[in-house]
């Protein structure tokens, strides 16, 4: 047991180490000043003269927006289309079929969004065409379109008052060519050469020790490993995940699989405080996201360790903790640990079952992507913190009976009602989710569709509201994993969490931008004895506080109706 508790605490250490380093690099790159990749600059300058982009021109935050929702468009009618028709298309050897268009809808958009929710198995459900030029592409410009959010982000909390905030097609492109394509050459060497497949060859056949005779899906999985964690996106290449042999061998890709995902999201943190020269404020900000991290992190562990209480009470022995749907290489250790780490980050992909883990550690699960603030997705992690961070200025501020200021502008009511209203939204979202299925669920059993909504659900009772609960939230969240014992392959799921992800992406990305466009055209006013500090532990207890009493106000009814219910019923 020490050694997996040293193996969990050598995986953050060696995060946070190497996310300092970055997030300065990060900051250089754009700031546009000298870095180590300036010679991918002819690469990049080829890029916007094919694109008839002019990166020398500093946009205003609303052509901003536009940019960035009509390229996405753009991409997910190409992924659309694919979809449909991938088989009749080539690079399909193990003759997979094309999808429906329901479930299609929900691919492409699932995968432009960050998202990578998964209601298709990857080896059966995809060709390599498209797990390569849908999947495998659209989880490098979903990554990179979330970090020149938060860049946009990043331009409006300096000093000088403008209605201008950099380009958005220049941060985009330096998010890939300077930070996610040379990463994921990294990794995706380190996973090929442990045995990750990394070939255009079809299923392998093979007889087991049982005598049966397989087939084994293979094919060039490995590069689209790397960057669906470096990008924070998720999904895989197989069914089961980081679960799955292939896609993560031994405990030295288990390593480096859980260090990639967490990497860029906390390095963007650090990068924040070298753009705008507040680095104490991004040490605030790094403490309060890793306090929330911890305390859905020592839950989980000691719940996963000391088993199931109903296999105790029938006298079975459990030393090595609950180990239904683990992975013995891994352990119930670091399974727990990437359990919370990829639900907060919004990365979604497992290396063990969610579904099979113990009430308190779902519930866990849940609190990380209802809160979805603590490190978050590529950019967009600190994107859903500032929201926060707006409301709790704004009540700190008439504490202490003064104009709410943030970084020199006022914080007026304009900007609290879009704060507010994007607040109200992601619980809305999930909630409204919720309700809509279990009254389905309840009322239209027998409902002609792929999977009967008498059938969703493996499990009944907490643990069934837990499954449709589980899967509205992982949607909003941009998260991507799932209680699979949820049959979600049918109308109802592919286009109700279809809407759910359009929605839970876009509106947190356009209400932060919105706000931070609106108070850079204010005047700056320099700080002063009588201003309120953002950058002290009082400020970031209080904004911790905004969180943690958001979260519980919304969603604990629905927490005490699922994973908290069947945690009570287990004791």
């Amino acid at each position: 047991m020490t050694t997996e508790l040293l193996g969990v605490v050598a995986m953050y250490g060696l995060t946070v180490l190497l996310a300092i380093p970055l997030g300065k690099y990060l900051a250089s790159v754009f700031a546009n000043k000298p870095s180590a990749l300036d010679f991918m600059a002819p690469v990049e300058r080829l890029i916007y003269r094919i694109g008839g982009i002019d990166d020398t021109r500093d946009m205003h935050w609303k052509e901003n927006l536009v940019a960035l929702l009509t390229i996405n468009l753009v991409w997910f009618l190409l992924a659309f289309v694919l979809l449909l028709t991938q088989g009749s298309l080539p690079l399909n050897p193990d003759g997979n079929p094309s999808m429906s268009p329901d479930l299609a809808f929900n691919t492409a958009i699932s995968f432009l969004v960050n998202c990578d929710l998964q209601h298709y198995s990857g080896e059966s459900g995809l060709t390599y065409l498209t797990q390569l030029g849908v999947i495998t592409f659209l989880q490098f410009v979903s990554a990179a379109t979330g970090i020149a959010a938060l860049v946009l982000l990043f331009r409006h909390f300096l000093p000088q008052t403008t209605d201008r905030s950099g380009n958005f097609y220049t941060f985009f492109v330096r998010s890939i060519t300077r930070l996610l394509l040379p990463l994921s050459l990294v990794v995706a060497l380190v996973l090929a050469f442990n045995g990750t497949p990394a070939s255009f060859a079809g299923k392998d056949t093979l007889i087991t020790m049982e005598g049966d005779t397989v087939g084994v899906s293979r094919g060039p999985a490995a590069g689209m490993i790397a960057i669906k964690h470096l990008g924070t996106n998720g999904g895989g290449w197989f069914g089961a995940n980081s679960a799955h042999p292939f896609e993560n061998p031994n405990y030295l890709t288990n390593m480096v699989e859980m260090i990639a995902q967490v990497l860029i999201p906390m390095a963007m943190v650090f990068a924040l405080g070298f753009f705008i020269n507040r680095r104490k404020f991004a040490w605030i900000v790094f403490g309060v996201m890793t306090t929330g991290m911890l305390l859905l992190l020592l839950p989980t562990i000691w719940s996963e360790l000391n088993g199931n209480p109903a296999l105790t009470q029938l006298g079975i022995a459990q030393p090595t903790g609950a180990m239904e749907g683990k992975e013995v290489r891994f352990g119930p250790l670091a399974s727990a640990y990437w359990s919370i780490v990829t639900t907060i980050i919004s990365t979604g992909s497992v290396n063990s079952m969610h579904d099979s883990a113990m009430p308190l550690s779902g519930a866990m699960q849940l609190l990380g992507m209802m809160t979805n603030a603590f490190y978050g997705g590529c950019g967009v992690g600190f994107l859903n913190y500032y929201i926060f961070l707006i409301v709790a200025v704004f009540i700190s501020g008439l504490m202490v009976g003064r104009t709410p200021e943030f970084f020199g502008r006022k914080v007026e009511a304009r900007e609290m009602k879009i704060a507010s209203l994007i607040a109200i939204l992601h619980p809305f979202l999930i909630l409204a989710g919720t309700a809509l299925s279990s009254y389905v669920l309840i009322h239209s059993p027998d409902a002609d569709w792929a999977v009967k909504p008498a059938n969703w659900l493996n499990n009944p009772g907490f643990h069934g509201f837990s499954e449709m609960l589980y899967e509205f939230t992982s949607s909003a969240a941009n998260n991507g994993s799932g209680f699979e014992g949820l049959g979600d392959n049918n109308v109802f799921w592919n286009i109700s969490t279809g809407f759910v992800l359009i929605l839970g992406r876009f509106l947190p990305i356009i209400g932060p931008l919105a706000i931070a466009g609106l108070l850079a055209q204010k005047k700056y006013v320099p700080e002063s004895a009588g201003t309120l500090p953002t950058d002290t532990g009082t400020f970031g207890l209080m904004t911790f506080a905004v969180i943690a009493i958001i979260a519980a106000l919304s969603f604990f009814p629905a927490l005490a109706l699922g994973p908290l219910a069947e945690f009570f019923s287990l004791h």
